[in-house]
């Protein structure tokens, strides 16, 4: 069984490049050979694109590959298949990693477990825990639902219009 994803380097160093297209293909088992362009947003970067089908759980281990690497921005999305949800990963360096399980139109599902987590946190806020260390409820809201990375992406997502796409297909 084989699943559709899309890998999206939103920016890079030149010099990640052939270590990233390293990870990958360790990842998919086949060489990976993007087109990277240069990154309008940040100027000395550059930006690549990668349509990719292969294993379920292929996008959880390309977001492993590449997490912690410094002045990386990604995001890697995985469509659902039989018994496995649609997954979105997203990182960048001031953030970390966000993770979440999407419908087919993209939108963010959010488990009970996680929001019965963020209505405790919040109520530990209204009941006198130092503010420091809470958060409001639409705070954790807006994590849960990876509002933060995607303010920090937009404007790389938006600076790759007209980028080319390649495709990818994993074998065994």
């Amino acid at each position: 069984m084989s699943v559709n994803g899309v890998l999206q380097i939103h920016s890079a160093p030149p010099a990640l490049c052939p270590h990233i297209e390293w990870a990958v293909a360790g990842v998919v088992g086949v060489p990976v050979d993007l087109s990277w362009v240069g990154q309008p947003a940040a100027p000395g970067s550059v930006r690549g694109e990668l349509s990719w089908q292969a294993r379920p759980g292929t996008a959880g281990a390309m977001a492993s590959a590449l997490v912690g690497w410094n002045r990386l921005r990604f995001e890697v999305t995985e469509e659902a298949s039989p018994g496995c949800d649609a997954v979105r990963y997203s990182y960048t360096p001031a953030l970390g990693t966000f993770s979440a399980v999407t419908r087919a139109n993209g939108d963010i599902l959010i488990p009970e477990n996680r929001l019965l987590a963020a209505m405790t946190v919040a109520a530990g806020a209204r009941s006198g825990v130092p503010a420091a260390s809470t958060t409001s409820l639409e705070e954790e809201l807006d994590r849960l639902l990876g509002r933060p990375w995607d303010a920090e992406l937009e404007p790389f997502r938006c600076a790759a219009e007209g980028a080319p796409v390649r495709w990818l297909h994993a074998t065994g």
